[in-house]
């Protein structure tokens, strides 16, 4: 069911293919915090996580229905910016058209276009850490890290998240 929602919501995006050689972020995270919004917003949670070494920090707004996450989980996350240049190699998310090969897409469950809407720095804190703001129509998306780890993020980019559980 989730996947078959993911072809078609990729087939809406215009089947964008993501570089796969570009990847902005790659990291296993845990999630520490899952909250559930209630009222009208019963839908969807957000979810705080970290990655495994420490230096990584993110809250994400995601809709339950498509995707369950729960804490103390381990997932795979990768950011990538879409490849606008090349349409033919699309279908990203699993829209696969006969006689195509198998797509990258296929390692992960769970996949959300958007785009970069703020990059900014946190110095508020013993270390400088970059933070990278990013909208999914709406769900948020917060990442907190190292600014060397994310310099490839740049404001108006649009880009792929990729997660599967491990």
């Amino acid at each position: 069911m989730l996947f078959s929602v993911l072809r078609k919501v990729n087939f809406l995006f215009g089947g964008f293919a993501v570089k796969m050689d570009a990847f902005h972020f790659d990291d296993v995270i845990k999630v520490h915090k899952v909250n559930f919004n209630g009222s009208k917003y019963d839908k969807v949670s957000r979810i705080e996580a970290e990655s495994q070494d420490g230096n990584t920090f993110c809250q994400l707004v995601i809709i339950r229905e498509l995707y369950s996450v729960h804490p103390n989980e381990l997932y795979r996350m990768v950011i990538s910016e879409v490849d606008k240049d090349n349409p033919d190699e699309s279908d990203f998310a699993g829209y696969l058209p006969e006689g195509k090969q198998k797509s990258p897409a296929d390692q992960f469950e769970f996949i959300m276009q958007g785009k970069v809407y703020n990059v900014s720095t946190d110095t508020s804190g013993s270390d400088t850490k970059a933070v990278v703001h990013i909208s999914f129509g709406g769900l948020q998306f917060m990442l907190k890290s190292d600014p060397a780890k994310l310099q490839r993020f740049k404001r108006g980019q649009r880009i792929l998240l990729l997660m599967t559980k491990l």
